[in-house]
């Protein structure tokens, strides 16, 4: 072990670049601080958290209870706004999952190494995230009796579901992804299920990883395989990235409705996906990071380049944003250009301007390195993009309130079942979180390791103990 830790400027010899793990750990380090939170530690403020994610997620509950008992009239939902918060909280947890595709499957085919110290965290926030949008669909359609009308059924007399509707076309994307998503999750969790389950102290939890550890025991044929399927499952998991909300923002553009049907949501909507993604993994790792003691793994250049890839999907949808009024401008079509002059001007400029403050100004402090390497500063910056992002479908769905007939306009406010839905959707995100990092690695341990300058063929162990040695070789069994 070296003396003196080298800091996050210091140059690895081997790459001639910033090392990707600080503190120079051997293998048996790794381990042990990745796999600490799962073992031992004080767990207080773990519960605290938790019990409060787990009272949002009753109010959840207890908010759909309601909503089927009594209907879709609980919340604001009104005519002409007959799409209300829930399409909007559907769209903006479909996009919260998009960073852990693109950092897990798109990242890991271009051989980006700096990805392995999050994607674990990435792949489950898209777990989860997946999840909570999955809620939706079913309970916003009204009569939830029939929700499975939305599923490939056996349709011979063509009376159920309907192929054409955008919301069906919701539900084989989504659950694709959802799938596709899980398994590569959990085919990168197999070794260390592995490593758990032999470091286990109880029956119980030794069967429990055993049984999710599918009988690995590190050999040469194992790893062959599971390098196959970890490649196979991310080429698979690749065009999602693009695909899936491409056929959300379908559920918009096929419409006929002015500021809706247009060619460039797709584009524009995968590009806000990456955006918000990325900003939730920011605002997920940072305070994990610190209080699991993992900054010498999840360091300041893992979050430079996420904040540099927020910069770059932060000025597309700038110019997303830009283009639109330039599209309504050129079409000479009145009723696009007025869609666009009132959401800047109209009702709803007061949500319009708190999403272009977050989505196009907030990202522009990224072009500076200091702010960048400022961990307070990504924290909150990147709790502004989520919030400007949720705004940004909330402003494409209020293009309901002013259709073509002037006479049915209404305002669209939201009910105490509108926002108590909303707040428990994020109690079901944090609950499933927080379970995560209590019993999951929430580093991947075998990536992490390959990733070491020990891990080189070329490199040069001379300065390494005869201690360190014998820790690495129990690490590697």
């Amino acid at each position: 072990m070296a003396t003196v830790p080298p800091t996050f400027d210091a140059l690895d010899p081997l790459a001639g670049r910033a090392p990707l793990i600080l503190d120079n750990p051997s293998f048996k380090d790794i381990t042990d601080a990745v796999i600490a939170p799962t073992e031992r530690g004080d767990y207080r403020a773990w519960w605290m958290g938790f019990l409060v994610a787990v009272f949002f997620l009753g109010v959840l509950l207890v908010s759909i209870a309601w909503l089927f008992w009594e209907g879709t009239g609980v919340w604001g939902i009104n005519n002409p706004v007959g799409w209300g918060w829930a399409i909007v909280n559907f769209v903006f947890w479909v996009g919260i999952g998009h960073a852990g595709t693109l950092i897990s499957a798109v990242l890991f085919l271009f051989r980006q190494k700096w990805r392995t110290s999050i994607n674990r965290f990435a792949e489950a926030m898209t777990i989860f995230a997946v999840i909570c949008a999955l809620v939706f669909p079913g309970i916003h359609v009204g009569r939830v009796w029939a929700v499975y009308w939305m599923f490939p059924v056996p349709n011979q007399m063509g009376t159920w579901p309907n192929f054409m509707s955008p919301l069906l076309w919701d539900v084989f994307a989504v659950s694709t992804y959802f799938t596709v998503s899980l398994l590569f999750w959990y085919v990168g969790l197999i070794p260390d299920f592995a490593t758990l389950r032999d470091r286990a102290k109880t029956k119980a939890r030794r069967l429990a990883y055993g049984i999710f550890a599918l009988g690995w025991r590190g050999s040469m044929r194992h790893w062959l395989n599971y390098e196959k399927a970890y490649l196979l499952l991310a080429a698979i998991a690749t065009p999602l990235v693009l695909s899936v909300h491409s056929v959300v923002s379908f559920d918009f553009a096929v419409a006929t409705l002015p500021g809706w049907h247009t060619t460039i949501f797709p584009p524009y909507f995968v590009a806000g996906a990456i955006f918000s993604g990325f900003a939730m993994v920011l605002t997920l790792a940072i305070p994990a990071r610190k209080i699991f003691k993992l900054e010498h793994i999840i360091h300041e250049k893992h979050l430079e380049n996420m904040a540099k890839v927020i910069l770059l999907t932060g000025s597309l949808v700038g110019y997303a944003y830009a283009m639109e009024f330039f599209v309504a401008w050129y079409s000479g079509n009145p009723y696009e250009q007025f869609t666009f002059v009132n959401r800047a001007f109209g009702d709803y400029a007061w949500a319009y301007w708190i999403m272009v403050s977050c989505n196009v100004i907030t990202p522009q402090f990224f072009w500076f390195k200091k702010l960048r390497r400022n961990v307070s500063v990504l924290f909150i910056l990147s709790i502004f993009v989520n919030i400007g992002m949720w705004f940004e479908r909330f402003v494409i769905t209020m293009s309901l309130h002013a259709d073509f007939l002037p006479s049915s306009w209404d305002y669209f406010k939201p009910t105490f079942w509108d926002i108590s839905t909303l707040l428990g959707s994020f109690g079901l995100f944090f609950t499933f979180f927080l379970l995560f990092v209590r019993w999951i690695p929430m580093v991947a341990i075998a990536e992490v390791k390959a990733v070491l300058p020990q891990a080189s063929p070329h490199y040069d162990d001379s300065h390494t103990t005869t201690s360190d040695k014998a820790q690495e070789a129990v690490a590697h069994g």
